[in-house]
C-alpha cells in the first residue's frame, strides 16, 4: 500500500515503551504477593481489588480497536447516529447495577456458568453457556486483533500477520505471568495511554480543520450530523429504534459476561461492586462519545484539506482512516503518531488480556475442575496459564480469517458476536428473571437460538442479500496531488482496490437488486440480530418448560432468581424493611434480603456475613448468634 509518511524513531521508541511497561506490570505481579500460585489469586485477584482500578478495567474491557477505528470509520463513512447506540448502552449497565450485582457478587463466582449450573442444577445447561461464551471471546478477541494489524499496515505497510501475532504474544505473557491483577492494573496504565492518543488527535485534527465551529459546520453541511432516523423499517441499517433498543439488547451481553462478572467478584464487598458499575456507565459513555469526535474530526479536516483518502483510492478500507489522519496531521511531530499507535494497540491489548483470562478461568472452572477433582492448586493454576497460551494463538488464527470479512469493525463485530451473545444473553435472562424455566426449556432455547442465529449471521455477512447502504457522499479530491491520485490505480502489493471495487455496493445512489425467497431475512440489520437471538431462548424456553411441566418450586434455590416485584417494591419503599420482607427471609431468599437491607455501612458489612449463614444452611434468624 502507499502511504506517504512513515515512522520516526521516536515513534518506535512511544510504542516500545508501552509494550515494555505492561509486560513490567505484568512480571511485577509475577513474583509479588502471592506470585499467582493459587487459582484464587490468578484468576479472581484474590477477591480484594479496589473498586476504582476495577472499574477502569472492565471499562477498557469493552473498548478496543473496535471502538478507536471502528467507530470513527463508521461516522466517517456513515454519519453519527451511532451516538444513538450510547442509550442503549448507558441503560443496560444501569440495569446491571440495580439487578445482576446482587443477584451474582453474593454468590461469590469465579466463572459466570457456575451460576447457570447453580440456578439449574444441570451440568449441561452450564457446558453449553461455557461453549458459548468461549467462543464468543475467541471471535471477538479475533476482531480485536485485526483492528491494529490493518492500522499498522495503512501507516507503516508492517504486514498483517506480524501485528497480529505481536499484540496476541504481549497479552499472553503478561497474562499468563501477572494473573487478574496484572490485567487490571495494565488496564488502568493502558486506559491513560489511549484518552491520550485520543485527545492528541481530536486537538490536532480541530485546530488543522480550523476550529471547533469549522468542525461542525462541516460535518453538518456534509450529513454526518444524522442522529435521528424514526424509521420503522427493521432492514434499514441504521434506524432511532435499532441503535436504541437493538443497542440495549447486544449491550445486555456485556452484563451477563465472564469478564464483567469475574471483575464484580474480585471485589471484596457489594457496595465496591456497584460503585465498579456506578464508574463504568458514564466512563464508557464519554469515551465512545470521543471515538465517535475522532469520525466527525476526520471528516472535517479531509474537507479542509480537499483530498478524500477513501476516494482517491490511498487507502482500501475505512477503518484505516484514522490511523491515515493521524499521519497527516502529526507530520513534522516525532512521537505522537507512537502515541497513537501505542494508545490503538493499548485499547487492543486490554481487551485481549481481559479475554485470555477469562477463558482461562472458564477452561478450569467449567470444563477440567469437575473432571479433575484430586489436582492441586498450584497444578490447576499452571493449567489455567497454559490454557492462556493456547487460546491466545487460536485467536490469532480467528484474526485472520476476519480479514476476509468486509465492513466496518463495528458492523462486523456487531454481526459476528450476535451468532453466540444473543442466545447466551437469552439463557442468562430466563435463568435469573424467569422462575418457571427449567433445565429442558434452557437447553432447548438456547440449541434452537445459536442454531438459527448462526445460520442467520453467516447468511447476512456472506450471502451478499444484507440490503446495501449508501455512503455518504466524501470530500473532495480537488487538492489530491498527483502522487495521492496516482496510488489509485497501483495495485503492485496486492493489498489495494480501484475505486470501483471499493464501491461498488456503496456508491450514493447504488440500486440494488431485490431480494426474494428465503434470502429476505438476510436484510434484517445487523443491530437486530442480538435481540432475536434473545427473543428465540426466551419463546422456545416458555414452550419446552411448559410441555414438561415448568420448574418445580422445590427444585429452585431464591439465591439464583431476581424477583422482580421486590426490586419494584424496593424502589417504592427506598430500601426500608417490610413485613413481606420478613417473610421472604425466612423462605432463605438473599436477593429479598439483599433488598431489604438499608443502604449504608451497615448493608455493605452484614451482606456477606447474611450470604454466608445462607449458603450454610442456617435459619437466617440465627444471624445474631454468628454475629458473635
Amino acid at each position: 500500500m502507499v502511504s506517504r509518511h512513515s515512522f520516526h524513531i521516536v515513534d518506535y521508541v512511544v510504542f516500545g515503551a508501552t509494550i515494555l511497561i505492561s509486560l513490567g506490570i505484568g512480571l511485577y505481579f509475577a513474583l509479588s504477593g502471592g506470585r499467582q500460585k493459587t487459582t484464587s489469586e490468578f484468576m479472581v485477584g484474590g477477591r480484594s481489588m479496589k473498586f476504582l482500578p476495577v472499574a477502569l478495567s472492565l471499562m477498557v474491557s469493552f473498548e478496543s480497536s473496535i471502538m478507536m477505528l471502528g467507530y470513527p470509520a463508521e461516522v466517517y463513512v456513515y454519519g453519527a447516529q451511532l451516538f444513538i447506540k450510547l442509550f442503549g448502552f448507558m441503560a443496560a449497565f444501569l440495569i446491571c447495577r440495580v439487578l445482576m450485582i446482587p443477584l451474582i457478587h453474593p454468590l461469590k463466582l469465579t466463572s459466570a456458568y457456575e451460576y447457570l449450573d447453580g440456578r439449574f442444577k444441570s451440568r449441561t445447561v452450564r457446558q453449553l453457556g461455557t461453549t458459548l461464551g468461549a467462543l464468543s471471546y475467541i471471535f471477538y478477541m479475533g476482531i480485536v486483533l485485526f483492528g491494529p494489524a490493518i492500522a499498522l499496515e495503512a501507516v507503516t505497510g508492517f504486514p498483517q500477520e506480524g501485528s497480529i501475532f505481536l499484540v496476541a504474544a504481549a497479552a499472553i505473557v503478561y497474562t499468563a505471568m501477572g494473573g487478574l491483577k496484572a490485567v487490571i492494573w495494565t488496564d488502568v496504565f493502558q486506559a491513560v495511554v489511549m484518552f491520550a492518543g485520543m485527545l492528541a488527535v481530536i486537538i490536532k485534527g480541530t485546530i488543522d480543520a480550523g476550529g471547533i465551529k469549522a468542525v461542525w459546520t462541516t460535518a453538518a453541511k456534509g450529513g454526518r450530523l444524522n442522529f435521528f432516523n424514526f424509521d420503522f423499517d427493521p432492514t434499514v441499517r441504521h434506524t432511532f429504534w435499532g441503535l436504541l433498543l437493538g443497542t440495549f439488547a447486544r449491550s445486555s451481553g456485556l452484563v451477563f459476561n465472564q469478564s464483567t462478572i469475574q471483575r464484580v467478584c474480585s471485589t471484596p464487598t457489594l457496595a465496591a461492586a456497584k460503585k465498579v458499575m456506578l464508574i463504568v456507565s458514564p466512563a464508557f459513555w464519554i469515551t465512545l462519545t470521543v471515538a465517535l469526535i475522532e469520525g466527525v474530526v476526520a471528516y472535517a479536516y479531509y474537507v479542509n484539506v480537499g483530498c478524500d483518502p477513501l476516494e482517491s483510492g490511498q487507502i482500501q478500507n475505512p477503518n484505516q482512516i484514522i490511523p491515515f489522519m493521524v499521519m497527516d496531521i502529526f507530520r513534522g511531530l516525532p512521537g505522537m503518531p507512537g502515541l497513537f499507535l501505542a494508545a490503538l494497540f493499548s485499547a487492543s491489548l486490554s481487551t485481549i488480556s481481559s479475554g485470555l483470562s477469562s477463558l482461562s478461568a472458564m477452561t478450569w472452572e467449567d470444563v477440567l475442575k469437575p473432571r479433575l477433582p484430586n489436582v492441586s492448586d498450584f497444578t490447576a493454576t499452571v493449567i489455567a496459564k497454559v490454557s492462556v497460551v493456547a487460546f491466545g494463538f487460536l485467536s490469532c488464527g480467528v484474526a485472520i480469517l476476519i480479514s476476509f470479512i468486509g465492513g466496518t469493525l463495528t458492523q462486523i463485530a456487531t454481526s459476528v458476536l450476535s451468532a453466540f451473545n444473543g442466545p447466551l444473553c437469552g439463557l442468562f435472562i430466563i435463568a435469573s428473571l424467569c422462575p418457571w424455566a427449567n433445565a429442558k426449556g434452557a437447553i432447548a432455547g438456547a440449541v434452537v437460538s445459536a442454531a438459527l442465529m448462526m445460520w442467520l449471521c453467516a447468511g447476512a455477512t456472506f450471502s451478499g442479500a444484507t440490503r446495501p447502504t449508501p455512503w455518504l457522499p466524501p470530500a473532495p479530491t480537488d487538492q489530491c496531488s498527483v502522487d495521492n491520485m496516482t496510488s489509485l490505480i497501483m495495485n503492485t502489493t496486492g493489498l489495494m482496490t480501484s475505486t470501483t471495487e471499493l464501491h461498488d455496493v456503496t456508491t450514493v445512489g447504488a440500486v440494488a437488486e431485490p431480494v426474494t425467497g428465503i434470502s429476505v431475512i438476510y436484510t434484517l440489520s445487523y443491530l437486530w440480530l442480538a435481540a432475536v437471538g434473545i427473543a428465540v431462548v426466551v419463546i422456545v424456553a416458555f414452550f419446552v418448560s411448559w410441555a414438561t411441566g415448568f420448574n418445580r418450586d422445590g427444585n429452585l434455590d431464591p439465591r439464583h432468581v431476581i424477583y422482580l416485584s421486590d426490586v419494584i417494591r424496593n424502589i417504592f419503599t427506598r430500601g426500608k424493611k417490610t413485613n413481606t420482607d420478613e417473610k421472604l427471609v425466612k423462605q432463605g431468599s438473599i436477593n429479598t434480603i439483599v433488598i431489604g437491607l438499608e443502604p449504608g455501612p451497615a448493608a455493605e458489612t452484614e451482606l456477606p456475613l447474611l450470604a454466608t449463614t445462607i449458603n450454610n444452611g442456617l435459619d437466617p434468624a440465627h444471624i445474631n448468634q454468628a454475629k458473635n
